[in-house]
């Protein structure tokens, strides 16, 4: 199955969309890699959810992402004697150690690192920011806040802390309990939550060995501050937009999403753009036009991937959502003014010899109006180039390895296939005309350009370049 746009679409599973029959009918309508939220699934569902897309990838014979979601470090206030108060715009509220439950003066704060870290002027942010508080001093015992904004608070609401650098990594005990089970499971991707600095990616990468790849949320000002060491340390971003709307002013995260989205491509890493993106749709059959636009944005930026959260996994309308993801992106690519704003993004290679050979592929690719540009990638490097390019002709990952087949499946514009190695040059020219007249990519009397290392088998090593013909019978040509 080919799909006519470049931009990936990742969808999550959930109570709505996690038997064998949807999973294939979410792949159908568009979906090319799926999310298992490790906030809600245990151990025994991940792995069932697993199952049935490796299922679905056997019949439909593509390889398909599976992304692994850790919940990552929630922080919540403790119970109150009534459930809840409601507090007035100017009063104190403290939140303290003791474990009596709440009243409408104090509540218990079961987070020692939180009493240890926050000082005076340190905004708290309650229930997603609907109860915003000032701290006005901390004993290190109870934080006495002035009530800002809001007046309702109740029992276990989360606590955002924009202003507060947490001594703490963003691995839980649940976090390292699922991190083992899902690359047991052999999943592709890792999304890990509230990353702060890049320290918090070296325990993640020291366990998973490269067995799977990670991805970065991010969704705190501490991420944003310092992206490129972030960037440098992951395989992947993700714009977490829901949790950086609570802790930066949400006027600024457009801003930011276009921030890290050329951040992100500059560094040939690919840039995932989440949250609320057909929000509408967990409900209703058809979007809103600001929630139209708002992916149609993300596909201009050009975005590796768009992302489903709610409503394909619990939504009234999974299977619609997807379809309307996947033709809002398919438009857009047609759009007359698309290759102009995609151009005008692109970034200078880096100084290497493969970086070269994929920017001279790009350009002989459109120069001379080529069927595709086929790149033979072992680990997944060479695909990643050829994508930074972001070429106007489509992206052939050649692969012997399935597992980098998968984790190529969320990268822009990349077409994967999964094939053993070749012998020498010829056998690989002639396989990569093949595939690529076998996939419909190309007819006899098309050109495409291949690009590989040599010698062959050897990782990170693209050194070459060919245009071959199609010949009549899918071989190359002269």
């Amino acid at each position: 199955m080919k799909r006519s746009r470049k931009v990936r679409i990742l969808a999550t599973l959930g109570p709505a969309s996690s038997d064998e029959a949807m999973i294939r009918k979410l792949y159908e309508a568009g979906a090319d890699v799926f999310r298992i939220n490790m906030s809600h699934a245990d151990h025994e569902l991940m792995r069932t959810l697993v199952g049935r897309i490796r299922a679905v990838e056997k019949e439909v014979e593509r390889p398909i992402g599976i992304l692994a979601d850790l919940q990552g470090p929630k922080l919540r206030v403790g119970k109150f004697a009534e459930g809840g108060v409601e507090l007035e715009v100017g009063q104190t509220f403290t939140l303290d150690d003791d474990k009596t439950p709440g009243d409408h003066k104090r509540v218990h704060l079961p987070h020692p690192e939180i009493l240890r870290s926050v000082k005076a002027g340190d905004r708290l942010l309650i229930d997603d920011g609907k109860l915003q508080l000032k701290a006005v001093k901390n004993t290190g015992k109870a934080i006495t806040a002035e009530v800002v904004a809001g007046t309702k608070i109740s029992d276990r609401k989360g606590v955002s802390l924009p202003d507060t650098d947490l001594p703490v990594g963003a691995l839980t005990d649940k976090d390292r309990r699922d991190l083992d089970a899902v690359l047991q499971a052999g999943v592709d991707w890792i999304a890990l939550s509230f990353i702060q600095r890049p320290e918090d990616l070296a325990e993640v990468r020291k366990v998973a060995r490269g067995r799977a790849a990670l991805m970065s949320k991010v969704e705190k000002p501490q991420a944003v501050a310092r992206l490129g060491e972030i960037i440098e340390l992951s395989d992947a971003l993700m714009v977490a937009r829901g949790d950086l709307g609570v802790e930066m002013p949400i006027e600024a995260v457009p801003g930011i999403q276009k921030q890290l989205t050329r951040a992100a491509r500059r560094a040939g890493k690919p840039v995932v753009v989440a949250t609320q993106m057909l929000e509408s749709m967990i409900s209703s059959p058809a979007p809103t036009r600001a929630e139209v636009s708002d992916v149609a944005t993300a596909v201009f930026e050009g975005a590796d991937a768009i992302m489903l959260s709610a409503e394909s996994a619990a939504g009234q309308y999974p299977v619609e959502a997807v379809s309307m993801m996947n033709a809002i992106a398919e438009r857009v690519e047609r759009d007359p003014t698309y290759p102009g704003i995609i151009n005008a993004q692109r970034s200078e290679p880096e100084a290497t010899g493969a970086d070269a050979i994929s920017l001279a592929a790009r350009q002989i690719a459109e120069t001379l109006k080529l069927s595709a540009i086929v790149c033979y990638t072992s680990s997944g490097t060479t695909g990643l180039r050829a994508a930074r390019e972001r070429p106007q002709v489509p992206i052939i990952a050649l692969s012997p390895v399935v597992e980098t087949a998968r984790r190529l499946s969320l990268v822009w514009g990349t077409h994967c296939v999964v094939t053993p190695d070749a012998n020498d040059l010829d056998d690989m020219v002639d396989r990569a005309c093949r595939i690529a007249f076998s996939e419909g990519f190309c007819k006899p009397g098309d050109r495409i350009i291949v690009t590989a290392g040599v010698p062959l088998r050897t990782p990170g090593a693209t050194n070459m370049l060919r245009i071959a013909y199609i010949g009549s019978d899918g071989l190359s040509g002269i």
